[in-house]
């Protein structure tokens, strides 16, 4: 998708989003060669008093960027501790075998279904669109890029083997992602996705966490990821968020906390 975050969708959820709000992003025309619509009466002429682009016209994952921005400001690296991750033990490597044996079959439709895009499945869960809740959606996408700029500065400093290619039987059926392993992805944003969401419809809440431990645990089955990668990205996720939420770490006026108030307000 053009002005998007290309094929970073091996990352977790940040490949295919975009195309959630393509429905509420416009529309284009074709104008006539010989009559282009400004040749008509009065309209090249014509003047409007803008101020300024509006909020409301930012696509969601534009106005994400801009909170990404802030809370780079915050020194979220020093705040931050993933612990690094022990060699993997024989069990941990057992019980991945083990996984892709007895239910890798059964859960294959959900791992390929989920390994690109997987916001959806809390959009649904949650009963609600793009259009219908936009302000909640900016909200998913500001976690969704802010995950994933956190995510992969642990990967790097990490940078934790694949467990394929500690042991290449594991053969995942979907494409190894081109990072490292440790913290994942899909664990730290599905997380940060429930986390955000449950503030919104606390009822919902032990459903979201439900949804986020699966979409980690899928990774695991299919041999992409250990359960302590699965683990660092449900602690990372509650890291990011704490300092998202505080107002004395992000740039005042903090862009999250409004973009928060926004959506609460959505499920008043």
């Amino acid at each position: 998708m053009g002005g998007y975050t290309g094929d970073t969708g091996d990352t977790g959820d940040t490949g295919d989003t975009g195309n959630l709000s393509r429905g509420i992003a416009g529309w284009a025309f074709a104008d006539r060669v010989d009559l282009p619509f400004i040749s008509e009466a009065s309209l090249a002429q014509q003047r409007l008093n803008v101020d300024g682009f509006g909020d409301r016209r930012w696509a969601p994952e534009w106005a994400a960027w801009l909170t990404l921005a802030d809370f780079a400001t915050t020194g979220w690296q020093a705040r931050i501790a993933v612990d690094p991750p022990a060699p993997p033990t024989e069990q941990e490597m057992s019980d991945l075998v083990t996984m892709a044996v007895d239910e890798r079959p059964d859960a294959l439709g959900e791992i390929v279904s989920q390994d690109q895009e997987f916001m959806s499945y809390f959009l649904v869960l949650l009963n609600m669109t793009p259009a219908s809740h936009p302000a909640t959606f900016r909200l998913l996408m500001i976690a969704n890029l802010v995950a994933t700029c956190a995510v992969m500065h642990f990967k790097g400093k990490y940078n934790r083997a694949r467990p394929s290619q500690v042991c290449p039987g594991l053969l995942p059926p979907i494409h190894v992602p081109g990072h490292a392993s440790y913290p994942s992805g899909h664990s730290t944003q599905a997380h940060l996705f429930a986390v955000c969401a449950e503030k919104l419809q606390p009822a919902k809440r032990e459903s979201l966490q439900v949804l986020a431990r699966r979409i980690a645990r899928n990774r695991e089955i299919a041999g992409l990821h250990y359960e302590s990668d699965s683990a660092a990205g449900s602690k990372l996720a509650t890291d990011i968020y704490a300092i998202l939420s505080d107002e004395a770490l992000m740039p005042r006026p903090s862009r999250f906390a409004a973009a928060f108030a926004k959506a609460v307000a959505e499920w008043a």
